[in-house]
C-alpha cells in the first residue's frame, strides 16, 4: 500500500508518519521543494504530485489554521482550507484512492449544549469555519472515497498549542485569565493519528460504506480553563518547578477576539466509534502523556 502524507510537519502530520508506517509505505513531500510538492497553495503542482505517486491513500493533514489571521485573510484561507482538498478529491477519484481530511468544530454555530453529531445543521461563525466547511462539501461532491475526521482542540509535544502555551506563561506570569465558557474535548494529535491508522486500516479493503464524515475527540469535556488547570496540576505532579501563576476564570467577552469562537464544541464519536469499534479515551489521559513527554 501506497500513502500520501500532506501537512507532515505539523502536530497531526508529525504523529501520522509513525502511525500510518505500519500500513504501507509513507510519501511525505516537503511543502517548498523537491520532486513532489506537499504545497496546498500549488494546486496544479499537488496534481502532478499526485499523479507521479499514484497512492492508495491520501492523508491530509495540512491547513490553513490561524483562524483570527483568516478573518483578514480569506482568500488565503479558502485557498488551502477548500480549493486545494478539491484537488486532493479530484484526483482520489480518478484514481479510486482514498481520502483522509482532517475539519473541525469550527463548522458548528456552537450554540446549545448538546454533543453535535454528524447530520447536525452546519453555521460557521468565521472565516476559517466556513473556508473548512466549504473543503468539506468539495470532497463530499466529488465521488471519491473519503473519511472526513472533524475534531477538535488539537494538542501534542511537537509544534505549537494550548498545552505548551500555558506551561511557558505559567512561568512567565504571576496569573492568567482563561476562557470557561467554551466547553470542547482537548484531543491529542497522537491519538487522531492512531485513530486515522485504525480507521484507514478498515477503509482501505473495505466497502465504500465506510465514506463518510465522522468525529473524532477524546472522550469528556472540558472548558479551556479546566484544560489549562489539568495541564498545570499534571506538570506540578511530575515535580515541575516554577510553574506558580494563578488562573483566573473569565468570560468569553472579557476576551475578544477577531473571529467568534463556538461555545459548545463537544462532539458526538458516537458513529465512529461504533463504526471501525474503538474506544476513544478520556482527554486526560492525552494530557498527561504528553506532559510527561515534555517534563522527561
Amino acid at each position: 500500500m501506497k500513502i500520501l502524507l500532506l501537512g507532515k510537519n505539523g502536530q497531526v502530520g508529525w504523529e501520522l508518519q509513525r502511525s500510518l508506517a505500519v500500513l504501507g509505505e509513507v510519501i511525505a513531500p516537503e511543502r517548498d521543494g523537491g520532486a513532489l510538492c506537499g504545497d496546498l497553495t500549488q494546486p496544479e503542482r499537488l496534481r502532478e504530485t499526485i499523479r507521479a505517486v499514484a497512492p492508495d491513500a491520501i492523508v491530509n493533514a495540512a491547513a490553513y489554521t490561524a483562524v483570527d489571521r483568516a478573518e483578514s485573510e480569506p482568500e488565503q484561507a479558502f485557498a488551502i482550507n477548500a480549493a486545494a482538498p478539491q484537488v486532493l478529491a479530484e484526483e482520489a477519484a480518478r484514481l479510486d484512492a482514498w481520502l483522509v481530511h482532517y475539519s473541525t468544530d469550527y463548522v458548528f454555530d456552537g450554540s446549545g449544549e448538546e454533543p453535535w453529531r454528524e447530520d447536525a445543521p452546519t453555521a460557521p461563525l468565521s472565516v476559517y469555519g466556513q473556508s473548512k466547511l466549504e473543503g468539506e462539501k468539495h470532497i463530499t461532491e466529488s465521488g471519491a472515497r473519503h473519511l472526513i475526521l472533524r475534531t477538535s482542540w488539537v494538542y501534542g509535544a511537537h509544534g505549537q498549542n494550548f498545552l505548551k502555551t500555558m506551561l511557558r506563561l505559567a512561568g512567565e506570569r504571576e496569573q492568567l485569565r482563561i476562557v470557561a465558557d467554551q466547553i470542547g474535548a482537548p484531543t491529542g494529535a497522537e491519538l487522531l493519528a492512531d485513530a486515522t491508522a485504525q480507521a484507514l486500516r478498515q477503509a482501505i479493503p473495505g466497502s465504500p460504506a465506510f465514506s463518510g464524515i465522522y468525529h473524532v475527540t477524546a472522550a469528556g469535556e472540558a472548558s479551556w480553563f479546566d484544560f489549562a488547570q489539568y495541564v498545570l496540576e499534571s506538570a506540578r505532579a511530575l515535580g515541575a518547578q516554577g510553574l506558580d501563576a494563578q488562573l483566573t476564570p473569565i468570560a468569553s467577552s472579557e476576551y475578544p477576539t477577531p473571529a467568534t469562537r463556538p461555545h459548545n464544541s463537544r462532539l458526538d464519536t458516537t458513529l465512529f466509534q461504533q463504526t471501525f469499534g474503538l474506544l476513544l479515551p478520556a482527554w486526560q489521559d492525552g494530557v498527561r502523556r504528553v506532559v510527561q513527554e515534555l517534563h522527561r
